[in-house]
């Protein structure tokens, strides 16, 4: 088929890759000039894992093709994703002036039926909205054409989305007609040759999905991290508990591992998205709300103990951080717990040596930007020396199994304060550590 996909951020260009892998023809759009120089050149704005070799091999094969031109792009193209972004507004709503902008676009310029697919993370009611926007254009033109709104949320993990997307769980394809339903289907049916994952449905339901999921794991998260802290108050050890109630099946242990609070580009905006939909519609969700309370306040726990154990006053104290990024296999640092954990410590006076393997540049270029406080290094232990303690924020493979001595050799004094509960306690202590866990006392 012939696709074009209106934005090349994370979700659309790893789309957009995968679909010309599949052997369709995509061409991508982006209004940012200097972002599709760089495509053409095979320089990848995101890190994700495989995503710059098929971005490379099908543009050389010419399957996959990047512009600033959206009438270029559409003209004979039968289905167009949608898939920019959808930041979140001052009052926790999503704001969709980019996807209502796209579909005046696309009202403006189409010359034959297309399919018009919400890839982005949108309110319920948005199809609608798009709906309204395209047919308001052809309206002003005078035009006959005739056109589908279709909602396909992405369910695509950071650090493994060209999996997901090549071997999916589930793909979820909300619709009015059944003619609208197939065309999805036949693009996607290269995609589920083992088992038919596909799931039709209404649009409302389509795009209420994609919230309830990730509402629902970051409900598991802030609950586990709600029992974390009263493990810690009440003398259990939260890593003891979370293994006794994984091995309920009807738990499982996916998203119970307590930590230092999630971040990302989804889980943080969905949530608060989806809590301000349904006060609008006048339902108060207290789940949702105690959800982003809880997670909240766990960002700033690791920095609690930090100051427990120092004091207030971080002056002259030098503190290496482990990780930058919301979670590993990705440089995304959008809402992630390092930003408040380094904040909380700067303010206080400290100086920080952080390292990530991939995060850097967007911490110093934006996320950290001007915090005179902190200077990065090109390797986790290079961090390390001198420093009154380490913290451990991201869990990267690379910091699994450390050289311990050599971390005790370059530190100031052996304090590990672990925000991702990666070590045993006991082993720790057995090496001469002071070690900090969460949900630990």
């Amino acid at each position: 088929m012939r696709i074009s996909i209106i934005g090349t951020g994370y979700v659309g260009l790893v789309s957009g890759a995968c679909f010309a892998q599949m052997g369709n023809n995509v061409t991508c759009v982006d209004i940012d000039q200097g972002k599709i120089n760089k495509l053409i050149q095979g320089i990848i704005p995101i890190y994700e894992p495989g995503l710059e070799d098929i971005v490379v091999e099908n543009y050389t094969k010419k399957t996959l093709g990047f512009t600033t031109d959206i009438a270029e792009a559409i003209v004979n193209t039968t289905i167009s994703f949608i898939a920019v972004g959808t930041p979140m507004g001052e009052d926790g709503s999503a704001d969709l002036q980019y996807v209502l902008a796209v579909a005046k676009s696309i009202g403006q310029y189409m010359q034959h039926h297309m399919v018009i697919v919400d890839k982005s993370t949108v309110p319920v009611g948005t199809a609608e909205k798009v709906r309204i926007t395209i047919q308001a254009e052809l309206d002003a033109r005078e035009s006959n054409l005739t056109f589908d709104v279709v909602s396909n949320p992405e369910f695509l993990k950071e650090g493994a989305a060209i999996k997901d997307f090549m071997h999916p769980d589930r793909i979820v394809i909300g619709a009015d007609n059944d003619t609208a339903i197939q065309i999805m289907h036949d693009l996607y049916s290269p995609f589920m040759k083992t088992h038919d994952r596909f799931i039709g449905m209404d649009i409302k339901s389509a795009e209420m999905t994609k919230y309830a999921a990730n509402a629902m794991l970051a409900t598991k998260i802030s609950f586990m991290n709600e029992m974390s802290n009263i493990c810690e108050r009440i003398g259990a050890d939260i890593n003891k508990v979370r293994n006794g109630i994984g091995s309920d099946s009807r738990i499982g242990y996916s998203f119970i591992y307590p930590g230092c609070g999630y971040g990302g580009s989804c889980f943080p905006k969905d949530v608060q998205a989806l809590a301000k939909t349904a006060k609008d519609f006048g339902y108060i969700p207290r789940i949702l709300d105690a959800v982003e309370a809880v997670n909240y306040d766990q960002k700033h726990v690791i920095s609690q103990k930090v100051f427990k154990r120092f004091g207030k006053d971080l002056s002259n104290k030098i503190f290496a951080v482990w990780g930058l990024a919301f979670k590993p296999e990705t440089d995304d640092m959008r809402e992630a717990s390092s930003i408040t954990i380094i904040n909380d410590l700067t303010t206080a006076g400290a100086k920080i040596v952080a390292y990530d393997p991939k995060a850097r540049d967007e911490a110093e270029s934006h996320y950290l930007y001007g915090n005179t406080n902190v200077s990065y290094v090109d390797s986790k232990y290079k961090a390390l020396k001198d420093a009154d303690a380490v913290i451990l924020i991201t869990e990267w493979q690379e910091f699994r199994s450390p050289d311990f001595y050599e971390i005790k050799n370059l530190l100031k004094t052996s304090i590990f304060f672990d925000g991702r509960n990666q070590f045993k306690k006991e082993r720790m202590a057995e090496m001469g550590f002071e070690y900090f866990q969460i949900g630990v006392q």
